[in-house]
């Protein structure tokens, strides 16, 4: 098996967390690669190796790996996925922080869920994606023009609101005057969308979610829509540029751009684990009332 492990900060939260996944995977004598920027970033704070330095580095991914194990929160997940692109390799997110829901196994379930999915002891959660297209093009955009959690624009560098004028398959539908505007997939939905009053919706709901932020016409709603949906964006204020931004990805337009945004053309493979789903994180989020990115 040959496995990808990804991750953006090494901390007293994740030292034992990589500690416990590498060292089972040189237990199970398994080919790992480390993302070069998440190695140097271990070796820097690491005294003591304890034979990762044998594991190899990767800056791109290719078909070759079977598995990405991402160490960190939903954030680091989001940030993986650009990694792995329409790839085809499925994820796997150790948790570091507070529950999340795509990096589900905590600490002391490492050993279990890695012998699980050597075991094939899993199944694959398929995640509709978002992608996006500007005219005039952007640069910052067209190289990872896609976003699992959501696109959103917003305002930039001002106070006041500002207007998104949105259609749908080319069809008015409102002129929103906000903060901004969110669309996000079912997996986004328990994120930003939900944070402004979106409804939570599974995995697998072939549907898009539209939220509104902070929205000053106060008839405006999330809205559903099917994911076969073209949403088409301008936004309008008093600045004359906005933000637009992929997941935790950022980039800046002026003004009066066509944001074109549709289903990609690929979906992100996550792992579930037999013994866990997202009806059952739900639920512990719920009461836990607990919710963290990194």
């Amino acid at each position: 098996m040959k496995v990808a492990v990804f991750g953006r900060f090494y901390n007293e939260r994740t030292t034992i967390s990589v500690e416990t996944l590498f060292n089972y995977l040189i237990k199970k004598d398994i080919d790992a690669y480390i993302e070069t920027e998440f190695f140097n970033l271990i070796k820097s704070n690491e005294q003591n190796k304890k034979g990762y330095t044998s594991f190899k580095t990767f800056d791109t991914l290719d078909t070759s790996f079977d598995l990405l194990v991402s160490v960190g929160g939903d954030g680091t997940i989001l940030r993986a996925i650009t990694f792995v692109k329409d790839l085809g390799i499925p994820i796997i997110g150790i948790n570091t922080g507070r529950l999340g829901f795509l990096a589900t196994i905590q600490v002391d379930g490492i050993e279990n869920a890695i012998q699980d999915i050597i075991d094939g002891k899993y199944k694959i959660s398929e995640r509709s994606l978002l992608s996006i297209e500007t005219t005039p093009e952007n640069n910052n955009i067209t190289s990872l023009n896609f976003a699992l959690n959501e696109i959103t624009v917003s305002r930039k560098n001002t106070t006041s609101m500002i207007t998104v004028e949105t259609h749908l398959d080319n069809e008015y539908l409102t002129s929103y005057w906000s903060d901004g505007l969110i669309v996000s997939t079912p997996t986004g939905s328990t994120g930003y969308s939900l944070s402004c009053g979106g409804p939570v919706i599974t995995p697998g709901t072939n549907s898009f979610v539209l939220t509104p932020i902070a929205p000053h016409n106060l008839s405006a709603r999330p809205l559903v829509v099917p994911d076969t949906t073209e949403i088409q964006l301008r936004v309008n204020g008093r600045e004359e540029q906005h933000l637009v931004s992929l997941d935790s990805r950022i980039a800046t337009l002026d003004n009066g751009t066509l944001i074109k945004i549709k289903k990609a053309s690929f979906k992100i493979k996550m792992i579930d684990l037999l013994n866990e789903s997202f009806l059952d994180t739900l639920r512990k989020k719920l009461l836990w009332g607990e919710d963290k990115r990194n």
